[in-house]
Formats: C-alpha cells, sequence, structure tokens
C-alpha cells in the first residue's frame, strides 16, 4: 500500500472505547528494501488498557511507571531505568519534570502522567510535533502524525489548509492549520494536558494547550556561547550515534556537515562513510571543500575507525523534479516544497545505505540558526542602534539595498497582527534589493491559482491575523525560530525517505539544546555581516581543522531546479493532466499544462512551482494511502 506510515504512536484515553481504538491503529506495511516494523508497543494505563500504542521503526521506546505516575520517551537512543526514575521520581508536577528533562538532548516525545492527568509534548524546535482530535466515541486522541488520527476518525481533507501549502513559506501561526478538518496541532513549545475523567463519568474533559518552553534571553558571550552549543552538538550527535558501529554523514563541504562529520567521528564508530554529490556547476567549490575535509579526517582519524569517502558523480544525480511518482512511497504530515527534490535524497540516501550504515547524519538546520537573518537587527536597534546600524550598513552593501527603503524598513514598527493579514498579494513582490527586516517574507499569490484557490488563502491570513500573536515579542527572535521550525518540519520529508530505504536520518542541529545555546548568544556577537556562521566556527573550533573553519561561501543548486523543469516536462504534463488540485478547485490546470510546455518561461523564473508540485503529489498519496472506511449501506444496517 504506497504512503503506509511506518513510524508512529498514539496515546488513548483509559476507557473501553478508548481501548477499542487501539484495533483500528493501522499497520504499517513495508514496500521497497525497507525493514518491516515489528508489532506494536503498548504501555498500558493502571487499569490495563492501552495508553501509548507505538509503532516504532527506527525510535527507540523508553517507559517506567512508579505506581500511577509514569513517564514515556521517544526518540533515537533508550533511555536507562535509571535515568528514567531520577527524571520521574520526585517530580510533583508538570514544571518539576521538565527542570528534569532538560538535562537530556532536545529530541524526544514526552509522554507523562502526574496525579492522573496525561500531557504530551513534542521539541521547541518543531522537529517533534504533537497532534490532537476529537474521536466521537472515545474523546481525545493524540499522535505525533496527523494523517493516523485522520485515518481513526475518518476526516476529510481541509482545503483551506491545502491551499495554504502551495505557498513557498507558510508562517506561524498559519503552519500549524492541519490538512485534515477536525486534526490539531499543538503549538512547538506548548504541551497538550489530557485530564482524566471525573470519578462517575464516561467523558474526560478536553484538551488544554500549556506552554512548556520559553527562548533563552540572549545574554552570553560568543566564547562562552560556544562552549555550551559545541557541548549541545556532541550530545546531539552522540543520542543519535553513540555506540552505532558503521555510520555516514552527508558531507557537502560546507561547514554545518563539515561540523557534524567530525563530531560523527568522535563517537568512535567502527566505520564513517563520508558521501558528497559533485555539483553540475564548475563553479562550485563544495567538493573541493569536501576533500579537504577528508584529508584533515585522515589524518587525525585513530585506525579503529574504517573512514571512506564516496563522490557521487554529477551526472547520476537526478535533476529536480524526477520520478516524481516516487512521492507516493512515504505520506508526510503535510505537502512539503522539498518533494520535487526526493529522487535526490533518495540517491545519496541509497548509496549510504549501500556502504552498510546503520545510521546517517545531515547537516540541516545550520543556516537557520547559525547564518542570522537580518531581521534580527530591528532587535539589536532598540537597545543598540549605533551597533545595529553598523553592521546592517556592512549587509545592505553585501546585498545592494538601497539606503532609503533600508531606514524606512528599519524604523517601520508594524504589528505582527497587521503583517500577517498583508503578507499574500497577488502582485509580484521583488526580491532582489529589497530590505528584510520585518516579521517574514511577503508572498505572491501565484498566476496559476484559481479565484477560489486565492479567496482560500486570502481568508485563511485574514482570520489569523484576528488573533495572531508571534513567537516571541521581538520580531528578530519571532523571525529565527520560526525559520527553525520551518525547516525542521522540513526534514520530515528525508527522515521519511529513509524510512522507505532503511536508514534512520538524523539532523542534530535541531536539537532543543543547539536552538537554546544559540539564542543565548548576545545578537551582535552571533551574527555578523563579516563573518560566516562566528558562533558555530567558534563552538567546532578544537573539533574542526581551523583551515576548514574558514570557509565564508556557500553553493546553490538553483540551476538544477531550472533545469530540471525542462528534463521532466513530460511527468509534469502528466502530472496536471489529470491534477487532483484542480479537482478541488486550487489550481488551473490549463495554465499549468501549458507552463509545463514552457519550462524557460519568465513566469517560472518569478513564481517557484514547487509546492504546487509538493502539493499534488501529496494529494495523490494520501488519497491512496489507505483504502476508504467501509460505510454499511441502507441494507446491510437493517440486518
Amino acid at each position: 500500500m504506497p504512503g503506509q506510515l511506518r513510524d508512529y504512536f498514539v496515546v488513548l484515553p483509559d476507557s473501553v472505547a478508548g481501548a477499542a481504538v487501539a484495533g483500528r491503529i493501522p499497520a504499517p506495511e513495508a514496500t521497497g528494501p525497507a525493514p518491516r516494523a515489528g508489532d506494536a508497543l503498548t504501555v498500558a494505563h493502571p487499569s490495563g488498557r492501552p495508553w501509548v500504542v507505538a509503532r516504532p521503526l527506527h525510535r527507540k521506546v523508553s517507559h517506567l511507571a512508579r505506581g500511577a505516575d509514569a513517564l514515556v520517551l521517544i526518540g533515537p537512543d533508550r533511555v536507562p531505568d535509571a535515568v528514567l526514575a531520577g527524571l520521574l521520581e520526585g517530580a510533583r508536577d508538570r514544571a518539576g519534570l521538565e527542570r528534569r528533562l532538560a538535562r537530556l538532548p532536545g529530541l524526544y516525545h514526552v509522554v507523562a502522567r502526574l496525579s492522573g492527568e496525561t500531557w504530551i509534548r513534542g521539541t521547541a524546535s518543531g522537529l517533534r510535533r504533537i497532534y490532537h482530535a476529537r474521536h466521537p466515541d472515545a474523546g481525545t486522541l493524540a499522535s505525533d502524525r496527523p494523517a493516523v488520527l485522520a485515518r481513526l476518525t475518518d476526516a476529510p481533507l481541509d482545503d483551506g489548509a491545502l491551499a495554504l501549502r502551495l505557498l513557498d513559506f507558510v508562517p506561524h501561526p498559519l503552519s500549524r492549520r492541519v490538512v485534515w478538518r477536525g486534526v490539531h496541532e499543538t503549538g512547538a513549545g506548548y504541551g497538550l494536558a489530557l485530564p482524566a475523567a471525573a470519578p462517575g463519568t464516561a467523558a474526560a474533559p478536553g484538551p488544554t494547550e500549556y506552554r512548556w518552553w520559553e527562548p533563552p534571553p540572549g545574554e552570553l558571550s560568543l566564547a562562552e556561547g560556544a562552549r555550551r552549543l559545541g557541548d549541545a552538538v556532541a550530545a546531539s550527535v552522540r543520542a543519535h550515534v553513540g555506540g552505532v558501529d558503521r555510520i555516514s554523514c552527508e558531507l557537502s563541504g560546507g561547514m554545518d556537515s563539515t561540523a557534524l562529520t567530525f563530531a560523527a567521528r568522535d563517537t568512535g564508530p567502527a566505520a564513517l562513510s563520508l558521501l558528497t554529490v559533485a555539483a553540475r556547476d564548475r563553479y562550485s567549490e563544495d567538493e573541493s571543500w569536501a576533500r579537504r575535509a577528508v584529508e584533515a579526517a585522515h589524518l587525525s582519524t585513530p585506525a579503529a575507525t574504517a573512514l571512506d569517502h564516496h563522490v557521487i558523480p554529477a551526472g547520476d544525480a537526478p535533476y529536480f523534479y524526477a520520478d516524481l511518482a516516487a512521492t507516493s512511497a512515504e505520506l508526510n504530515d503535510e505537502p512539503l516544497p522539498v518533494a520535487p527534490g526526493r529522487a535526490r535524497a533518495h540517491l545519496l540516501l541509497s548509496r549510504a545505505h549501500a556502504t552498510g550504515s546503520r545510521y546517517h547524519l545531515t547537516g540541516y538546520g545550520g543556516d537557520e540558526l547559525f547564518l542570522g537573518l537580518p531581521h534580527a537587527y530591528q532587535d539589536l536597534f532598540h537597545g543598540n542602534p549605533l551597533t545595529a546600524w553598523n553592521h546592517l550598513s556592512g549587509l545592505r552593501h553585501q546585498l545592494g539595498w538601497p539606503l532609503l527603503p533600508t531606514v524606512k524598513a528599519l524604523l517601520a514598527r508594524s504589528t505582527f497582527p497587521r503583517w500577517i493579514a498583508g503578507a499574500v498579494s497577488t502582485e509580484p513582490q521583488p526580491v532582489a534589493r529589497t530590505p528584510l527586516l520585518s516579521w517574514g517574507v511577503r508572498q505572491s499569490l501565484r498566476p496559476w491559482f484559481t479565484e477560489h484557490g486565492c479567496a482560500l488563502i486570502t481568508e485563511e491570513f485574514r482570520a489569523a491575523a484576528e488573533h495572531a500573536e508571534p513567537i516571541d515579542p521581538w520580531r528578530g527572535r519571532h523571525v529565527d525560530i520560526d525559520a527553525v521550525r520551518m525547516g525542521a518540519r522540513h526534514f520530515q520529508a528525508m527522515e521519511d525517505v529513509g524510512m522507505t530505504i532503511g536508514l534512520p536520518v538524523a539532523a542534530p542541529f535541531y536539537d532543543d539544546r543547539v536552538l537554546e545555546a544559540t539564542l543565548a548568544v548576545r545578537l551582535p556577537e552571533r551574527v555578523s555581516p563579516w563573518r560566516y556562521k562566528p558562533l558555530l566556527a567558534e563552538a567546532m573550533r578544537g573539533v574542526v581543522p581551523n583551515a576548514l573553519l574558514a570557509r565564508t561561501t556557500k553553493d546553490h543548486m538553483s540551476s538544477d531546479e531550472h533545469q530540471g523543469l525542462s528534463e521532466h516536462a513530460p511527468e509534469l504534463t502528466e502530472l496536471w493532466t489529470d491534477s487532483r488540485l484542480a479537482a478541488h478547485g486550487l489550481v488551473d490546470s490549463g495554465r499549468l499544462l501549458r507552463l509545463a510546455a514552457e519550462p524557460f518561461s519568465p513566469v517560472l523564473a518569478e513564481h517557484s512551482i514547487s509546492p504546487t508540485v509538493a502539493g499534488e503529489t501529496w494529494l495523490r498519496t494520501a488519497e491512496n494511502a489507505w483504502p476508504a472506511p467501509h460505510r454499511p449501506s441502507t441494507s446491510e444496517a437493517s440486518l
């Protein structure tokens, strides 16, 4: 069955109806080379009824009960019972348990029961999320996968939320709009409390959200922050691959992947395979920097670790939009704009799997965390205007921002709700020489959207503006955190490809402890127009050779995306010929067919089609993920 989820858990109420739902939880089916998932692991309520039903493929489930209280952690590594006992014992309430949980890498889903109340949370980075839905008989169900809840509650698709996913970016709080009606996402940094039913009653009160995470103040010096970040990165890498004998890393040649390569090597695996995809662009520097990293690693790697480097020729790497039908192998939580690059990801992970790797690390998240976005200078301007203008002037000259528009953007005081209300437009948005200092990026509605699709998107933004609150009152921190959470959400596509192949994939930079260590550094020291990722460079000094930390450039693959529109025009034509998005009234399939025949059209140069392709392929996967639930006919019901 295409699109079957292979790794998820469900939290059930303590009732007969909750136990009945446990029997409906869909069993994952292995496809391709992926290993078949084992039997479900069930953690029981004190009554003996199922509480947490998990079907882990690569993640580990750790659980411990002390009387009526219990703790379940679901993450990359097994947590010893002694550690679980230390976390649970003495924790009188949620706050007490959260203080203890801060000792662990921030990579785990947490399900706990204290004083009769169940509560669940994911991670502050958004890498691990929580969803909930109301079952007509059992009450509130919670899961890390919205598709499972949609299956259990027979939830239909939500066209408004689906239309939002046709944009390049879905900003906070709209990113929480789930693509199935009646399924709700708990915000990153928030938990979900499920009160127990009162004695003598059958139904429990509805769930409530509570905030468990606040971003730390940016008070640390670069030196102190670098020490904390270095420790957090090392701990995150160990949580994923510590004790694994054969691991692999994507070594692009950039600073992020290079840092993780050396951190992974320091865990002492028996074999470490490094994979680099050569670029078609002859001016690309990635491969030469990757080879330098391999040479340096060979010089300092202990003999007990076998280190090998695999360069995938540029000609072997698919262009974007290749093999679009293959996206049916994974049912992501939502359409993700990275889906058109799935064939490239599948190639890399397949080659890594062929080396015998049992765990693969990537540098995803490094750009969002360490590059720093220009919006941050709005925050700095309030407390230190001279320093802010000094830094911003350097950035302005690099990006070609005109003086007067930059000053106007810096002095603007638009509120977050007002920004959300005007964050989409039918007018094309200039992308060059435009100061980016607001609450996010203003976006254009695509010319191939229908009037109905445009109206749905516009209404979603208007409705959100009525009650929208930023992640953080400071717009720079708001944009920084939202960018990290958006990247973590997109990384799910890579994780799901890995599960299809049978290789777990990790992005250690999305660890909450890494996010916290980054935000804790004083802004003008962690973001600079004159240094490339200064915080990461200092954090990895002594782990990564200094010569490799001196790189100040970054390659891009935009040419591969544009060429892919031409190379795979027949596939795109087939996609739009029977468009599911068009059937939902969201896109004009005729316009898309004409664009497929004109891959170098200025319209496609101005407007990215990737999210639309991702929405189309996701919708087909969702429709075919499992058989429609059987509803008895009138004659059957009368028997």
